[in-house]
């Protein structure tokens, strides 16, 4: 279902930013010491199949959300190449994808028109969705998603992204956000979707997430993917990184 082949992706630092009164007085206005390139992770391959629940660990800045985006095709590698074989259902970030101009229920259709709901799928389940979101969001879904908390976007995005068809759903960090009953929500229609042989890559900090929903799982480590296995064999490879340093 994805195939990652020798994957990289390069981040250059020495963009135009506004310098530091301590790096103007020691480097001056022509140098930026932080010139170069920087490689969260390169030469990363690996299979998905068709219903795996794959889960993603690795300290702050390894890559995970990059390789997320990787794969939803939002980013471009520098190197390799990732085959997908089937429409992806995203939720990457706390903001949803959603304009922050827009209504929630001008997001909804947005969105979910963009991802290849119809018009008429639309209208049929927009009552579904708002009322997966909540009585919070059904209060403010005619007002500007800009005056939303970051939860109620957070549980907007999820209802949305769960009326989706497509058979593989990406998911980063979005479990952190929203109350417990939104959460228990949240992992009913998570384990109802793998039920019916959905393909998942979760990146979560929280280990009872990811034995919960994932069976193998890829730890990147150092720019490179130092566990690909079972998901306790990643999460403890993760751990034994931690607690050294």
């Amino acid at each position: 279902m994805i195939r990652a082949e020798g994957l990289g992706i390069r981040f250059h630092q020495g963009r135009k930013r506004n310098l530091r009164l301590r790096e103007l007085v020691f480097y001056g206005t022509s140098r930026d010491p932080y010139r170069g390139d920087f490689w969260p992770f390169r030469d990363v391959s690996f299979d998905i199949r068709p219903g795996e629940a794959v889960g993603i660990v690795g300290r702050n800045g390894t890559g995970k959300s990059t390789l997320l985006r990787l794969i939803a095709g939002v980013l471009i590698p520098d190197e390799g190449s990732v085959r997908i074989g089937g429409k992806v259902a995203p939720l990457l970030e706390l903001s949803a994808g959603f304009s922050g101009d827009l209504t929630g229920r001008e997001n909804v259709h947005l969105v979910g028109s963009l991802h290849g709901m119809s018009a008429a799928d639309l209208r049929r389940r927009f009552d579904r969705i708002v009322d997966f979101a909540g009585e919070q969001v059904r209060r403010s879904i005619d007002s500007p998603v800009r005056h939303y908390s970051s939860g109620m976007r957070v549980r907007l995005g999820f209802s949305v992204i769960a009326q989706l068809e497509h058979p593989i759903l990406l998911v980063d960090e979005v479990m952190a956000v929203g109350d417990a009953e939104f959460r228990a929500k949240c992992y009913d229609t998570m384990e109802e979707l793998l039920a019916q042989g959905r393909t998942m890559v979760l990146v979560s900090h929280e280990e009872s997430d990811l034995t919960r929903f994932c069976t193998r799982g890829l730890f990147l480590h150092e720019g490179q993917l130092a566990v690909d296995g079972s998901m306790a064999e990643a999460i403890r490879a993760y751990k034994e990184v931690t607690t050294s340093s």
